[in-house]
């Protein structure tokens, strides 16, 4: 055994004999003056200590402290009831308190007594009786958010085991200051009972055996019972409070002091409120002035102090803060983050911040999300976070939009104007700031709110800057939407799926296909506007056709030809077909001049020659615009992605389609010929 271990197992075989030997009264006052020094100890150590576990002893503590100090009365008892004197500590302790009147010294020595037990006895009692039953019941939910923890990856099997055995140990804790607080509050009805022995037989002894007079007998004991109850109780009272103080510390953090201190005066302009309470509590007629005046003062001196510590806190919370930002900046494993590319951004100048600021009622955010929902809808993708940021190198009334870190459209907007456009494409006839439309390039104006009803009245499309940015961002994310869909985003598709179609996945993915081939097709249909909500006749077409051809931009072939319903029904809404054709020798020149390789098709002809076949498309297309008409081009389908090559650089917008991608119940109304 050590030697701590010896020393406390001796101090407990003494006290247990100090109860059958009988003390002089100098030990015993050396005795009671240490119980209340050892009392004053435990209520520091138990104020300071920074959480309960970190008193694992104060039950036993408890227990050993109650059992010295109920040796304590049982011997000075027995001095006071054979001698009729128990040592300087208690006579004092009686001669202050009773000062020549007994009645007052028993009604004080009673309130220490009630305050002990019926206040802090019995709530330090039920708080650990209900921190005991808390802690058992939430131990099961602990160890499996441990599991849950280990299980992650986010701690180690080390840090697992030590955080078992610290609920083990702040379970066990807890339900020994359960029993332990049972040992106060017994304490408290020995201290009553003790002291009632005394009075009774301090007075048979007096009146029997020392031939005493009732008063005289009463004033010799009732000053010794006071004296010893005062000695025993205010030691008892001392460790009630710090087991109070320990039972209720479960939910604070540090030393109670400090604690105290910051929680209590950490609002200064709740302390100015009750300084300037106090002040008037001083002017009121007939309450005493100078104490709430004083009060007034010191309240407001420390509001302010506080406030002048809580500001200097405060710059230095910052400093601080900006230094670890710093040293986070300066580790090279954080260049990482800036390697990054969001996959859209949309950057603006400072005019613009009240759109997405919603604090000054801007709704861009909100648009924002419908933009991504209205993508998903209508194209069949997900479309990624949108970050918007300010950028004080843009004009203040500019935006830009990139795409993986590169710009894709730039625009400007009137924060306090309005877009107005002719439906017609004509000329708006309101007087405004002539501009163009960002997303679609029609002319346009911007117009004051006076204006904004006239322009109404006239017909015209009004819209507010807000939503001119939106439709420019939805056009922008459809026009790259092939580049937005990554393998992923294909990856997320295909589980989803899964779930509903497992024998589709299972013998495509990745048996005949790769994500990646897979990836290929799905982009190439973006590329052309053609939405892919319908995986199932996707990847159907592609297991069809993928054992006869790898080439992913045949198999994209293929799957538009399987999605004809859905290709006739989105360009051609109303049944009816308006379309160029091409020459039947263009498209045998075309087709002429296809070369194969080891690596797929490509074309091969003169840039002459595809001069003069963008000529004449665009005249045709022309002469269909000065009839109100967007035309289709329509093509055999081998040529058809040849000649979407050919013109996607000029007219990336023209949509090309096959005969075979329209549904024959079309009516088709042919506006021209392209030929060379």
């Amino acid at each position: 055994m050590k030697s701590y271990d010896i020393a406390v197992a001796i101090l407990a075989v003494v006290v247990v004999v100090m109860m059958v030997i009988p003390l002089p009264s100098s030990l015993l006052d050396i005795l009671l003056s240490f119980n209340i020094t050892f009392s004053l100890v435990i209520l520091l150590v138990a104020m300071n200590v920074e959480k309960p576990l970190n008193f694992s002893t104060f039950p036993t503590l408890l227990l050993i402290a109650t059992l010295f100090r109920l040796a304590l009365n049982v011997s000075s008892t027995r001095l006071i009831l054979l001698n009729g004197y128990a040592g300087r500590v208690i006579e004092s302790f009686g001669n202050f308190v009773i000062r020549g009147n007994i009645l007052v010294g028993f009604i004080i020595f009673l309130i220490i007594v009630v305050i002990q037990f019926i206040v802090i006895t019995r709530g330090a009692e039920r708080v650990a009786e209900v921190a005991a039953r808390f802690t058992l019941d939430a131990m099961p939910g602990k160890q499996m958010s441990i599991d849950a923890d280990l299980n992650s990856g986010l701690i180690t099997e080390m840090e697992a085991r030590e955080r078992r055995i610290s609920i083990q140990k702040e379970a066990d804790f807890y339900g020994a200051m359960d029993g332990a607080s049972k040992f106060v509050k017994g304490d408290a009805i020995a201290g009553i009972i003790i002291t009632i022995i005394n009075i009774i037989g301090g007075l048979i002894t007096g009146i029997v055996f020392q031939g005493l007079d009732a008063v005289t007998a009463l004033n010799r004991y009732a000053l010794l019972t006071v004296g010893d109850g005062l000695v025993s109780q205010i030691p008892a009272l001392l460790i009630s409070t710090a087991t109070g103080i320990v039972v209720t510390k479960a939910a604070s953090e540090g030393n109670l002091g400090e604690g105290l201190v910051k929680q209590l005066l950490y609002y200064p302009r709740v302390l100015f409120m009750t300084s300037g309470l106090l002040a008037f509590f001083a002017l009121v007629p007939g309450l005493p002035h100078l104490p709430f005046l004083i009060l007034a003062s010191v309240i407001g001196f420390i509001g302010f102090s506080m406030r002048r510590i809580s500001e200097k806190e405060r710059i230095k919370e910052q400093e601080i803060k900006q230094e670890k930002e710093l040293e986070e900046m300066r580790k090279p494993e954080n260049l990482l983050s800036l390697m990054q590319v969001d996959p859209i951004e949309v950057e603006f100048g400072y005019n613009i911040i009240p759109l997405a600021d919603v604090n000054q009622g801007g709704d861009l955010l909100d648009r924002i999300i419908m933009i991504r929902r209205q993508c998903a809808l209508d194209l069949g993708i997900i479309v990624p976070m949108v970050r918007l940021r300010d950028n004080i190198q843009l004009k203040p009334n500019e935006y830009v939009i990139k795409i993986k870190g590169v710009e894709a459209a730039r625009g400007e907007l009137k924060v306090d104007h309005y877009l107005v456009m002719n439906p017609s494409g004509g000329i708006v006839e309101v007087e405004g700031i002539e501009t163009r439309e960002p997303a679609f390039g029609l002319p346009a104006k911007w117009i004051t709110p006076e204006k904004k009803e006239k322009a109404q009245m006239l017909g015209y499309t009004v819209v507010d800057s807000a939503s001119v940015l939106a439709t420019h961002l939805t056009e922008v994310i459809k026009g790259y939407a092939h580049e937005l869909i990554g393998r992923q985003d294909v990856k997320n598709i295909l589980d989803n799926l899964k779930e509903q179609y497992p024998s589709l996945i299972e013998e495509l993915v990745p048996k005949i296909l790769t994500l990646g081939e897979i990836q290929k097709v799905l982009s190439n249909l973006l590329r052309e506007n053609i939405p892919i909500r319908d995986m199932v006749t996707i990847l159907e077409a592609l297991g069809d056709y993928s054992n006869l051809t790898k080439d992913t931009e045949l198999l994209t072939e293929y799957v538009r030809q399987r999605l004809k319903r859905l290709i006739t029904s989105r360009f051609f809404p109303d049944k009816k077909a308006n379309v160029i054709t091409l020459d039947r020798d263009l498209e045998e020149y075309i087709s002429n001049s296809i070369s194969q390789t080891e690596n797929g098709t490509y074309l091969s002809i003169e840039p002459e020659v595809v001069q003069k076949i963008l000529g004449s498309l665009v005249e045709k297309i022309n002469q269909a615009a000065r009839l109100g008409i967007q035309p289709v081009i329509l093509t055999n389908p081998i040529v058809r992605r040849h000649f979407r090559k050919i013109i996607e650089n000029s007219l990336p917008n023209v949509p090309v389609l096959s005969y075979g991608e329209i549904d024959p119940n079309i009516e088709i109304r042919s506006l021209g010929t392209v030929k060379l």
